[in-house]
């Protein structure tokens, strides 16, 4: 096998320390930004800082190196080889932002983001799970909200009330469904999926390493969601809420009791009245309204998740600060806060301005796609991944830092480098999902259990077995007489790159001694370039 340089892991270890702005009124709008160029204004937050500390950036990456990194962030794949050589051969000076434009609006972007905020919101698990959250509607809803490029404040909202108003939007219940009524595990998943913080070591007492967490936002976002139950209907799965209930008391480690207020961490107390002790609720029909869809469990007059909804998500500012962090980070490899759910006091924000100035413009208009092109458009964007001897903060962001492609990712880009388009073979799609299941790791790092599986996998050995014909790759490139010339073709398809003189004379050499089954031969080099630390890497 040709050997192939190794791209070395980048280690994201530093453990940061930060804050979160928190609006004098829950109600209030965030200020809007001066009208300024989104790109303009980050690249100058960017030069001011890296001017303050002294450093000198990378230099601005190839197109080779741009169009390969945008199209697994934007697309989850690597280019075909007709994307890459037109992009290449494309001397229209606005190019990168035309590709920006193109991917933000094709349906590549729209399932690779339906893969990443899948597995951000929901987390992995069992494949059985996962055909339950395809069946259900959750992931067919994650695409519309793609496709369609729609608000992000809007989306929150269908998610936590769980209660669609049509049945384009039946897949949102799923978020809250899927938890089966654990309303502590429903509290520990809105926080950090909505609000970028951990709330779960503030179950027992205050938090005690970040000081504004308190037990009584723990057990008010459970109470939010405590009265909600899964019911089955002829709409599919729906979660019912009672009008009554809910009303208990916490204890802390020193028996200290307390009421579970519907409260949360940077928004007002929602009043509502308690019974007394001794006072057992009734439940009637006179507590209820019609739900908007026939078929619907009703919908009670006082809804804590309507509540919440109203009271707590719209326009607080941990939503928009939340998901500018967590887009960064998709597109950066580690968050303006790292790591990217964790907006706490403890962590402190590597370019605080201009996060502010990020969270601010993103809660005018939620827009995802735009908030999107800007990073993409940005100047640390397009930086060279080499980073330069004197720089070692990764937080910097003064070079593009490496980061391991996604399980999606890798099943998406060999499907694309071996066909010339993503066929979406399940099974091979499926493998890589439940094998590589990192997504924005904390560090990023090939475990053992991974490289073993891209060693010995059965299941990428049996798609490049299938996909030898004279259509795909394989086949073609087989049939070239020239060794050296199949050495490029191959480099070209599957790294987006020529191969060094050293690697075209060790891959010449190795097709050269199996020139009696050039089939395989091909097939071999195309095994060893896809399983490299260069082709699992975004760089």
């Amino acid at each position: 096998m040709p050997l192939v340089t190794t791209l070395g892991a980048l280690v994201l270890s530093l453990n940061l320390l930060g804050c979160w702005c928190q609006s004098a009124h829950a109600d209030e709008r965030p200020p809007r930004p001066v009208r300024v160029d989104a790109v303009a204004q980050i690249d100058q937050f960017m030069r001011q800082q890296w001017s303050k500390q002294g450093i000198e950036p990378a230099q601005r990456c190839s197109d080779t190196e741009f169009v390969r990194r945008l199209m697994l962030d934007l697309s989850g794949r690597v280019p075909t080889l007709p994307e890459l050589e037109s992009f290449l051969a494309d001397e229209r000076p606005d190019k990168r932002q035309r590709l920006v434009d193109g991917l933000l609006t094709s349906e590549d972007y729209a399932q690779h983001f339906t893969d990443l905020f899948d597995t951000l919101l929901m987390g992995r698990t069992t494949d059985a799970i996962y055909r339950q959250r395809v069946e259900y509607g959750w992931r067919s809803y994650l695409e519309s909200v793609f496709r369609e490029n729609r608000r992000w404040d809007q989306v929150a909202a269908e998610i936590l009330l769980a209660r669609p108003d049509d049945s384009s939007k039946q897949g949102a219940v799923w978020f809250l469904y899927e938890r089966n009524d654990k309303h502590q595990a429903i509290a520990e998943s809105i926080a950090p999926a909505f609000f970028g913080i951990h709330i779960e070591c503030a179950q027992c007492h205050d938090h005690m390493s970040v000081d504004e967490i308190k037990q009584a936002h723990y057990w008010g976002l459970v109470a939010f969601f405590n009265r909600s139950s899964n019911v089955k209907t002829e709409l599919g799965p729906q979660v019912a809420e009672s009008a009554v209930g809910g009303f208990s008391e916490f204890a802390n480690l020193s028996g200290d009791s307390s009421p579970n207020l519907l409260s949360f961490l940077g928004a007002v107390t929602v009043d509502e009245p308690r019974p007394a002790a001794d006072e057992k609720p009734i439940d009637s029909d006179d507590l209820y309204v019609a739900a908007a869809m026939a078929g619907e469990p009703r919908i009670p007059k006082f809804s804590r998740r309507q509540q919440f909804v109203d009271q707590v998500t719209r326009h607080h500012p941990l939503l928009a600060r939340a998901m500018v962090n967590r887009l960064w980070a998709i597109l950066f490899g580690r968050g303006i806060v790292h790591p990217y759910d964790e907006l706490d006091s403890m962590h402190e924000a590597s370019h605080p301005e201009l996060l502010d100035w990020l969270a601010n413009d993103f809660a005018v208009h939620y827009d995802i796609r735009r908030t999107l092109r800007s990073l993409a458009l940005s100047e640390a964007y397009q930086l060279s991944s080499s980073r330069p001897p004197e720089l070692e903060d990764p937080a910097t962001f003064a070079w593009y830092l490496e980061r391991r492609l996604t399980g999606e990712q890798m099943a998406r880009s060999i499907q694309v480098v071996a066909r010339g388009s993503f066929s979406n073979d399940a099974d091979l799609v499926r493998d890589f999902r439940q094998q590589l299941t990192d997504v924005l790791p904390d560090e990023t790092v090939v475990k053992v259990d991974d490289a073993l599986f891209l060693s010995n996998g059965r299941g990428l050995e049996k798609f490049l077995a299938d996909s030898v014909a004279d259509e795909y790759l394989i086949g073609r490139v087989s049939k070239i007489d020239c060794t050296t010339e199949q050495c490029q073709q191959l480099f070209w398809a599957a790294l987006g790159r020529q191969a060094t003189a050293e690697e075209t004379d060790a891959t010449v050499a190795f097709l050269d001694q199996r020139s009696d089954d050039p089939v395989l031969a091909v097939r071999h080099v195309l095994w060893s370039l896809i399983t490299s630390a260069e082709f699992q890497f975004n760089h």
